[in-house]
């Protein structure tokens, strides 16, 4: 299935010279230093939607940025979150988003109370499916992490929706250079400054999945210099006692997924068939009791509501470190540039 781009490439934004004639602002979800993000409700139709609204500079009017975000709003997928719509004034980009409302996906662990490998692999797998989508469309999201897993209803069958596209690319021959990520789920080709693909995509759900059985990440240390160096060696453990009750379904396929040699990682397609997703490996026992603790205690809202924004080139390693304010709910969803 491919993308489909409009001959012209400025065709999907609607000119605006007072976007409140469009949108009634009913509140200010967060702030950063060229957007701000708003509640709106649409006057006509009373949609509520979360707005962002991008100051023009430089730095957002890229073409390669309004390229990709005109293929972004043709991506149509159930887990994914919808850029529903682009208006466009003298001075602003309004990026209209879907909104979800069913909340954080660690919130939604710590609430069940009984939790297993099984509910870990429903997610997971519809993560797989998502990504899956984007890759079949030259799409890398490259900035997968819990905090970007969100669900799109409060209701307990409720689905996982992928977010925050601000770090997507779309695939040049399949090889991209210019890396973006955020520590401790950044794939070991990343680190090593060399060229990547889509499978960068594959190990964030590696990390993800190994936090989902256990609580805690597979790369931790005190520094990045050592975390980095962790991270590219890729040598990881499945620590007892708290993997001792985990099946080894579970523990070959994050290892397909942590394989340090991109090309020998499974991929979206590969790992869909895995029998931790595709079959009936994934045990039915109860893990909140462990899981939870070592959630609470290592993703402390103070610490993963902190999004570390790594720039790497060729020559030299730039960061930028965007702090979300502790105000912001989470489960608004906006796209980020």
């Amino acid at each position: 299935m491919g993308c489909r781009q409009e001959d012209d490439s400025t065709s999907w934004k609607k000119p605006t010279a007072n976007i409140r004639k469009t949108f009634i602002f009913m509140e200010v979800l967060g702030s950063g230093a060229f957007s701000e993000v708003f509640l709106v409700k649409h006057r006509i139709t009373g949609k509520l939607f979360a707005l962002k609204c991008i100051k023009k500079s430089p730095a957002t009017q890229d073409s390669n940025l309004e390229n990709e975000i005109a293929v972004l709003k043709k991506i149509k997928h159930d887990n994914i979150v919808t850029l529903e719509d682009i208006y466009e004034s003298t001075t602003h980009y309004y990026l209209v988003m879907q909104l979800v409302s069913g909340g954080e996906l660690f919130d939604r662990i710590l609430e069940r109370g009984v939790y297993t490998e099984k509910d870990a692999s429903i997610v997971i797998q519809q993560v797989l499916e998502a990504v899956h989508y984007l890759h079949e469309n030259g799409i890398v999201h490259r900035d997968l992490k819990p905090e970007n897993l969100l669900y799109l209803t409060p209701e307990e069958d409720s689905k996982i929706m992928i977010t925050d596209f601000g770090l997507s690319k779309m695939e040049q021959n399949g090889i991209m250079s210019t890396a973006c990520g955020t520590p401790g789920y950044v794939a070991p080709e990343v680190l090593q400054q060399k060229p990547y693909s889509k499978a960068v995509d594959c190990w964030s759900i590696g990390v993800i999945t190994y936090i989902l059985l256990c609580g805690y990440p597979p790369f931790y240390e005190e520094t990045e210099s050592k975390l980095f160096e962790k991270i590219r060696e890729g040598y990881f453990e499945f620590d007892s006692p708290f993997w001792d009750d985990i099946s080894e379904s579970a523990k070959d396929f994050i290892s397909h997924l942590l394989e340090k040699d991109p090309n020998k990682r499974f991929t979206c397609d590969k790992a869909l068939r895995h029998p931790w997703i595709g079959g009936n490996t994934a045990l039915c026992c109860d893990i909140y009791p462990s899981v939870s603790v070592q959630i609470q205690k290592n993703f402390a809202k103070s610490k993963w509501k902190v999004s570390n924004l790594m720039l790497l080139s060729w020559d030299f390693i730039l960061w930028c470190t965007s702090v979300r304010s502790n105000s912001i709910p989470w489960h608004i969803v906006m796209l980020a540039i």
